[in-house]
Formats: structure tokens, sequence, C-alpha cells
């Protein structure tokens, strides 16, 4: 009925209990990119399919996955090993999985970040993913903060999947953003930002992750962007009703915004000098 297709890179730690929430499936893959921990082994444990490829990038490990693997089913649900679908995610997701309804080749859902044992009900700022798709109907685009495109209608489902980005710790959430930053300040360095920015697709677009690549191309044209972000976060979603947690998140997801800037002056003054590391 449902494949599944879980993305891994030395991820021991969660992937067995990401595994046991998919134990209803008949049909589970594991994607990695060359892991050196017991991630293989733990997978294999479990009856997944293992398969290993060299990372070139976030889209296009996704896609080399979607297109590559041998999977069973018609319908293919995509998760990372930090994230946990709920009891009622399973039934709804088998439940329109058997319907097939013509031209819906995808099905958006709501994720639940956690952080310090709290939901980021507020805090969270991207909550809706497109995680549910038929098979050969759906393809990744950009290669930071991926979005998956797919060739068809796009339906809802109501229940929530949970994800844990804080699971290996705050200096684990760091490391990887420090990467992140760098290669979201490429990417507004080369100007994707002004190719982007278009108001009416940020607010009027019909499609949401459409709408939110035109909103953050709109974000980097502004100045003190670390500041705004965090009163966004704060006020405006009310990150400061999930307590200490929302704070802190709305204050690291401000640092990251800072990051960014700092990298992005550091290349554009690079490629004026010439001179590297200034």
């Amino acid at each position: 009925m449902i494949s599944v297709l879980i993305l891994t890179k030395n991820e021991e730690q969660d992937l067995p209990g990401c595994l046991e929430s998919v134990a209803w499936c008949d049909d589970v893959h594991v994607f990695d990119s060359m892991s050196t921990d017991r991630t293989e082994e733990i997978a294999v444990a479990h009856g997944a399919v293992f398969t290993q490829r060299l990372f070139d990038g976030y889209a296009r490990q996704r896609n080399a996955a979607l297109e590559e693997l041998a999977f069973r089913h018609e319908w293919i649900f995509i998760l990372d090993a930090d994230e946990r679908p709920t009891p009622e995610l399973v039934a709804e997701m088998q439940r329109v999985a058997t319907l097939t309804e013509a031209g819906v080749n995808g099905y958006r859902l709501r994720r639940r970040d956690f952080f310090m044992g709290t939901w980021l009900k507020h805090a969270q700022i991207s909550p809706y993913y497109i995680r549910l798709v038929r098979r050969g109907r759906a393809h990744y685009t950009r290669e930071i903060n991926e979005v998956l495109e797919v060739d068809g209608a796009i339906g809802d489902l109501a229940a929530p999947l949970d994800h844990y980005p804080f699971s290996k710790g705050i200096r684990h959430w760091i490391d990887k953003h420090n990467v992140y930053s760098t290669m979201e300040a490429r990417v507004v360095a080369d100007g994707l930002s002004l190719a982007q920015a278009s108001w009416r697709e940020a607010f009027f677009g019909r499609d949401f992750h459409s709408r939110r690549v035109a909103q953050k191309a709109l974000f980097y044209r502004m100045p003190a962007r670390p500041l705004l972000k965090w009163a966004y976060m704060m006020f405006a979603r009310r990150a400061v009703l999930d307590g200490a947690a929302g704070v802190a998140y709305a204050t690291l997801q401000s640092i990251y915004e800072y990051f960014i800037v700092l990298k992005t002056r550091e290349i554009e003054r690079e490629r004026a000098t010439g001179v590297h590391g200034s």
C-alpha cells in the first residue's frame, strides 16, 4: 500500500526509533549517504532495504532515492531519521492511499517540531510539508531547504508528523545549521533572492511552497534580518507562548540568520577583492 523512504547519514541514535515507528510497512528503504557508524547494521536488523550513495547535494540525493529505488508500492512516505509518524497519521495515510483519488499525486501534512520537551506550536515557522507522494510524480528542487514539487494536485492530511531536531543535542543542531548557513549565503550572493522576490507570489501564490520561496527571497533583501526574524518569531508568531523553549528557539533562529548575513558579506567581499579570508 505504502512504501517508506528514510534518508540517513550516521543515524545510529535516531534510526531505531524511526524504524519502529514504521513497523507497519512491508517495504522500508534506508537511503544512506555513506555512514560510518552502525546505521547499516541497524537498518538491516530491522528488515529495511539498505542502499548507499555518495552525497552530492540535498535535492540530488533525494531525487536519486525517488528515481533509483525499487519501491513495491504506488505511494511513498518520506522520512528523516529524527521524525516519527503518529498512529493517527499512519491510519490517515493508509486510508487515502486506498482511495487513489484521480489527479492527486501528493499529500501535505503538519509537522510538529519539539525542543526541550515542548512542541513549538507557535515558534515553528514552516510546519507544512509534502511527505506522501505517488511514485514517479514528485521531484526535489533547490539544494538548500529543498522543495518537493508534485506533478498533479496536492491534498492535505490532518494528523501530525512528530519531529525531534534537537535529539542529538544543541551542538549538533548548530553544526548542521553552520553548514546550512554557508549554503544559504551562497544562494543570496548569487542573486537568487532578487530573481525570486515577487510580492504577488509571496502573499497570493496558490502553492504553499512557492509562497515560502518568494517570502524568503523578499526577506533576504531586508535590513537587520536577524533582529527582524527574532521579533517576528517572538511577537508575530508568539513564540513566547511556547515558554523557555520558544524563546530559545527564536534566538537560535536569529543567530542562524546572522550567520547567513555575515557569510554573504564575506563571499561578496572575496569576490570583489579576490582575497579569501580577509
